[in-house]
């Protein structure tokens, strides 16, 4: 049973290896859609249109779950209107995704460089007007937060329902702005950014693609709009957290395909 939870736990990381069984060779093809799979994430949450077939359950609202894992990407991972500036073709899922559009009007004094590196990792570190997009994962298994999405799991609940609330920021160089300390659980995500979008998807992460899909199924609930975040905090909270999160994912390039992706209602 722990080496079954151990391989599920190893799938459901966000930034682990991407997942084919060895008789699912059409998701290693380059030119093929693994077409097979469950809708994928992420998406244009402005676009509702969708033709996967697979349908499952929406997950409970975050308050009845389980708050498992929290991380999070640099460069939006979804695309709205109001996080739409495409940063490039990256590398490895860095240097992508898409950048708020308030990242483009922000003050000189929001902008000004801080002098101490800021949850820096091999892929570099984050600068004042950068965006990231954060993810609150919620399992309906009975376990305490922890490091990766394997905290999700436990030795009597290995196939959990996953939600994740999701919320992106632009970041500032500015104590009046959100705390990245204040926002614990989804109850404390800003109000004023809009309806969550919910819809069913899959895990992210860079090494998952059109090609190669992610089996899991997840319900997300998205805020399709910016928020500003100091980033001295989300700062000190790399220095230290119960999730060893100490710098930021890389981006699975977006999923257009009708065919991967769910219909929004």
């Amino acid at each position: 049973m722990k080496h079954v939870i151990f391989m599920l736990a190893i799938g459901l990381v966000l930034s682990a290896q991407a997942y084919a069984s060895d008789d699912d060779t059409e998701t290693l093809h380059p030119n093929n859609v693994c077409e097979k799979f469950g809708p994928q994430t992420p998406r244009d949450i402005d676009s509702v249109a969708g033709e996967n077939s697979t349908i499952f359950t929406l997950a409970p609202p975050a308050e009845d779950m389980s708050l498992c894992n929290i991380h999070f990407h640099e460069g939006a991972e979804h695309k709205s209107k109001d996080f739409s500036i495409y940063a490039g073709e990256g590398h490895e899922g860095h240097g992508t995704g898409y950048s708020c559009g308030i990242s483009k009007q922000l003050s000189k004094a929001e902008l000004e460089p801080i002098k101490e590196t800021i949850c820096g990792g091999e892929h570099g570190d984050l600068q004042p007007g950068d965006t990231i997009e954060v993810h609150w994962v919620h399992s309906s298994c009975d376990v305490e937060p922890g490091p990766t999405l394997g905290s999700c799991l436990s030795d009597s609940c290995a196939n959990p329902d996953l939600r994740v609330e999701t919320q992106v920021f632009t970041l500032v160089n500015d104590r009046n702005a959100l705390n990245f300390a204040d926002l614990k659980q989804a109850k404390d995500l800003p109000t004023d950014t809009g309806k969550p979008v919910e819809f069913t998807g899959s895990t992210t992460g860079p090494k998952y693609s059109e090609q190669s899909c992610s089996p899991l199924q997840v319900t997300w609930s998205v805020r399709p709009k910016c928020a500003k975040l100091d980033i001295n905090s989300i700062g000190e909270w790399c220095k230290s957290n119960v999730f060893n999160e100490y710098h930021a994912h890389g981006v699975r390039k977006l999923v257009t395909n009708p065919k991967l992706l769910s219909p929004i209602k």
